[in-house]
């Protein structure tokens, strides 16, 4: 036993046995779950966008409106990486499963309470309070939702597979964003009366039955045979979080930065969305139904790419996915502006359904195979929580930073590239593990950022 108080790391063993079936219902599990979940994340996102600033905020100026309405939406992430200590903690010590219930039905009770919250205009100040302090916990949820799910899925993964099994989890998250997206098209064609009196809140409402269904789901889903066989074995850390940052530090490091890609999606799904509506003035509709089918054709791309970096490595997938996001976000951005629909549909498609899925969909099992199994989840927790903390507040950063007249948009562009840069010369330095044994991955402790 070390001095502060964690379990002396034993030698790497063989791998613990899982059925045939493990893997599939846990990618299933996995899937299901965080698209429930994520549902209801991205209907917030969705609403910022196009109604919290009114219902909200009606005594800011219009612009002042969305701008705080798209803060709130970064608020949060505030609650993630702190949250991500918490549920690290919870997960390597007591296990995956004990995690993701309790992720999803806390995610499910604050979404719908946010649908049953008074306006501004009937409570005052009291309104935006209450909406901040429903999305921390939103965001105390979110923090172990998919770090739970990779870990779960990557632990009873066939070894050659990983990349694939893990890659679930995001298209679940992808599902989500869809659902989220296709509920709010026929309330975002309310007249605007009943759209900003009930109609936003329908969406929320409906989290009811995530909670419901996420929770049978996730019970019936047994613990993975990697954390059993630690159970077993008394090798479960006793202070995970305190094991990570003194033999892992480098790797939560390079995590942190590579997980700034996430500023692509927010970008994307939550700032492109209000510059178009609110300042290029393009149909709401239409550019909602760009997310759906850019969201559609990344179902199909993440599994087909975790799929490419099970055969040729992680690195080079991920590496590939960040440097064409930054670029085609110049493209993307330039359509709005132009104001031509088919291109904005084409390269959005291109942008976020493609490119941006080589990132998204390899990085569950790339940032997860950096950490021992004794503090994977909360390296995944802790890692990509402070990195999304980045993405969530990058739209009202975006908001700050756009200028006026035609070419606004270009200094968010700049601002989303150089975030992608970043996060593929961090995952430039990471170790390839995808030959690694998954009883393996993690046994060498960090020396230094090329460790």
């Amino acid at each position: 036993m070390t001095s502060d108080g964690s379990v002396t790391p034993s030698p790497p063993t063989a791998p613990a046995t899982t059925t045939s079936g493990e893997p599939r219902k846990a990618a299933a599990a996995a899937w299901i779950g965080s698209a429930l979940e994520y549902y209801d994340f991205f209907i917030y996102g969705t609403a910022a966008a196009l109604v919290f600033g009114k219902v909200f905020f009606p005594s800011s100026s219009p612009a002042t409106g969305t701008l705080l309405a798209l803060a709130s939406f970064g608020v949060g992430y505030v609650a993630r990486p702190v949250s991500a200590v918490f549920v690290g903690h919870i997960g390597d010590r007591l296990g995956r499963k004990t995690v993701l219930v309790a992720t999803l039905l806390l995610m499910g009770v604050s979404t719908f309470l946010v649908g049953c919250l008074p306006t501004y205009g009937q409570v005052g100040v009291l309104a935006p309070a209450l909406l901040v302090a429903l999305r921390l916990l939103q965001g105390l949820s979110a923090a172990g939702e998919q770090a739970g799910a990779n870990s779960m899925s990557l632990e009873h993964a066939p070894e050659h597979r990983r990349a694939y099994f893990t890659s679930f989890t995001l298209s679940g998250t992808q599902a989500g964003q869809i659902l989220a997206t296709a509920v709010f098209l026929p309330v975002a064609l309310l007249p605007e009366p009943a759209l900003l009196s009930w109609g936003w809140r329908l969406p929320f409402w409906l989290s009811a039955l995530v909670v419901v269904t996420g929770f049978v789901i996730r019970r019936t889903l047994a613990e993975t045979p990697v954390f059993q066989r630690e159970s077993a074995t008394d090798s479960v850390a006793r202070l995970p979080v305190a094991e990570l940052l003194r033999d892992h530090w480098a790797g939560v490091l390079r995590v942190v930065v590579a997980a700034m890609v996430a500023s692509v999606s927010t970008i994307f799904s939550v700032w492109a969305l209000s510059y178009a509506v609110n300042t290029a003035r393009l149909a709401s509709s239409a550019m909602l139904w760009v997310g759906v089918l850019a969201n559609a054709v990344a179902l199909l791309a993440i599994p087909l790419l975790a799929g490419l970096a099970d055969r040729v490595g992680r690195r080079p997938v991920f590496i590939a996915g960040a440097l064409g996001s930054g670029a085609l976000v110049f493209g993307y951005l330039w359509s709005i502006s132009a104001g031509s629909y088919p291109l904005v549909l084409a390269v959005g498609i291109l942008l976020s359904g493609v490119v941006y899925s080589a990132a998204n969909g390899v990085w569950p099992a790339f940032y997860a195979e950096m950490f021992p199994a004794r503090v994977r989840l909360s390296g995944l927790a802790i890692g990509t929580q402070l990195g999304f903390a980045i993405g969530g507040f990058a739209p009202t950063v975006a908001s700050v930073l756009a200028g006026p007249g035609a070419g606004g948009w270009v200094p968010v562009a700049i601002f989303t590239a150089a975030l992608c840069l970043a996060s593929a010369l961090a995952a430039g330095t990471a170790r390839e593990t995808f030959r690694v044994p998954t009883h393996q991955l993690g046994a060498q402790r960090a020396a230094g950022l090329l460790s």
